[in-house]
């Protein structure tokens, strides 16, 4: 025995021991909790997602074992032999398995995400219809940051559908036609330029960064059209294609009144390539930069 036996003490004492005990045990795992969050905020594992979710459950495994024994340590003192605690705790450990299925579910889905490198802290995933930034793969719950700041806890056992985006984001394109009279042209792009950047203040939930200008391009045919290119959260594009085109269309007609809907086209894609978040800038901007080089 570590402690000499209770009826070897009188009752200060033993409840002195007991209290010594306890005391040690919540002193370690403070220590414990203090350096698992200092090494969670080293740049190491900061660079290294899996390995701060590994990093989280050994220490989470580390506290429920010095909590354990400590319990253990406890009731030996009160004459309760460590065999009879763990077979004890063994056999409740399976009724509560049985009676809490999805708990166990819920643990080895958890594992099982994170042994497979099926997604990572860090990454932007759409599970079972919730989109957002994963925050912290727990052995029960998965829990997300959504567009609109909000934590969303997902039971592990739930995970299903899996959506990936790899760079964070969803690009979304906006064509659109532009006169070819010089004049025109230009009243035309100051007005996309003003529209876009109303549209930034009034829907700042959905856009992921700043959307950029393109310079104006000509088609095959003929046409000539700037390209507005929106980064923005998945499943987030609805104001894009309606409110934005609309007003569009509206502004644009009144310049030209020959102007019409198809003129402004609107299409989504997956991003592959990471672009950094700048400034917002529209052609006016990189000109006047350009002209300073």
């Amino acid at each position: 025995m570590i402690f000499p036996a209770m009826g070897d003490l009188e009752t200060p004492e033993r409840i002195a021991l007991v209290l010594f005990i306890a005391v040690a045990a919540h002193v370690a795992v403070r220590g414990i909790r203090v350096i698992g969050h200092q090494l969670m905020s080293a740049d190491a594992l900061l660079r290294w997602n899996k390995l701060r979710t590994l990093a989280g459950l050994f220490f989470s495994a580390l506290i429920f074992t010095l909590y354990f024994g400590a319990l253990g340590l406890v009731l030996q003192e009160f004459g309760v032999s460590l065999t009879a605690y763990l077979a004890s705790a063994s056999v409740l450990g399976l009724a509560i398995g049985f009676g809490s299925q999805g708990v166990v579910q819920d643990v080895v889905t958890g594992l099982t995400v994170i042994l497979s490198d099926l997604f990572q802290v860090g990454d932007m995933v759409e599970i079972s219809v919730q989109i957002g930034i994963v925050q912290s793969i727990s052995m029960r719950f998965t829990i997300l940051l959504n567009p609109l700041g909000a934590k969303v806890y997902i039971p592990n056992r739930t995970l299903s559908s899996v959506i990936i985006y790899p760079r964070g984001y969803m690009r979304c394109f906006a064509d659109i036609t532009l006169s070819q009279q010089q004049d025109l042209a230009r009243q035309m792009t100051a007005k996309i330029d003003a529209i876009t950047r109303g549209f930034v203040e009034e829907y700042p939930g959905i856009l992921r960064n700043v959307p950029e200008i393109s310079e104006a391009q000509t088609t095959p045919s003929g046409r000539l059209y700037i390209r507005v290119k929106f980064r923005i959260w998945p499943g987030r594009g609805a104001p894009i294609e309606n409110a934005y085109k609309s007003e569009l269309v509206d502004a644009l007609k009144k310049l030209d009144p020959i102007y019409d809907a198809w003129m402004v086209s609107i299409n989504n894609e997956v991003s592959e390539v990471p672009v950094a978040i700048e400034p917002f800038r529209t052609r006016a901007g990189r000109a006047s930069k350009s002209g300073k080089r």
